[in-house]
């Protein structure tokens, strides 16, 4: 539970007025590099975490939100889709750049709306890159998910940490590009419009 996950929530709810609750899956652990975030989401129990985030999702219910939505970056984009494809509780869900193994979690059985959102610069084969995300798009979309992919020109692997405090030099410290700033903006607002359609269905 980074800094940065922190800002990107708090983003959430002060411009959009959101409650935001971010499960701590890992713990207190937190990776200080990329080699570091990469064994930590390695060693992670993805069942065990998807069980927690469906008790999450039902906390939030019980104080009082009626529609909840995942949104979620890298493990977290991973696990969006794999906690809806577990039948979570959820009105909708809007993963970045992560998908999860199709041993174990199967995208096609999602039920929700889905708005995902990848770099066209994203090199993380097999997991976040473009053709991996447009493969994933279209088999949930022959199944007859309702799946909106949305591919950003500038975009590399956790994009979205553009614009946080010490984002571009995570960025960069983990060799990812930087984007340039309207594509974050435009992701940001298509989250926003997706978000409201979905958990606002009445404004």
């Amino acid at each position: 539970m980074t800094d940065i996950v922190k800002e990107q929530a708090q983003l959430l709810s002060v411009k959009d007025g959101y409650r935001c609750l971010i499960p701590d899956l890992y713990k207190g652990e937190i990776g200080v590099d990329a080699e570091e975030a990469s064994h930590l989401m390695g060693k992670l129990d993805f069942m065990n975490a998807v069980e927690e985030m469906k008790l999450a999702i039902q906390f939030l219910k019980e104080e009082g939100s009626p529609l909840v939505g995942i949104t979620g970056f890298c493990m977290g984009g991973a696990l969006s889709f794999a906690a809806a494809s577990k039948g979570a509780d959820v009105a909708c869900i809007a993963p970045f750049y992560g998908i999860p193994d199709a041993q174990y979690f199967d995208t096609t059985a999602i039920k929700v709306p889905v708005q995902a959102h990848f770099g066209r610069k994203d090199a993380n084969a097999g997991f976040s890159d473009p053709a991996t995300a447009e493969a994933n798009a279209k088999k949930m979309t022959e199944a007859g998910c309702e799946m909106d992919l949305v591919l950003y020109e500038s975009g590399g692997h956790a994009f979205m940490n553009f614009g946080m405090q010490g984002g571009e030099e995570k960025l960069t410290s983990c060799g990812f590009p930087l984007p340039v700033k309207a594509d974050v903006d435009l992701a940001w607002g298509n989250l926003s419009t997706f978000l409201a359609k979905h958990l606002n269905p009445k404004a």
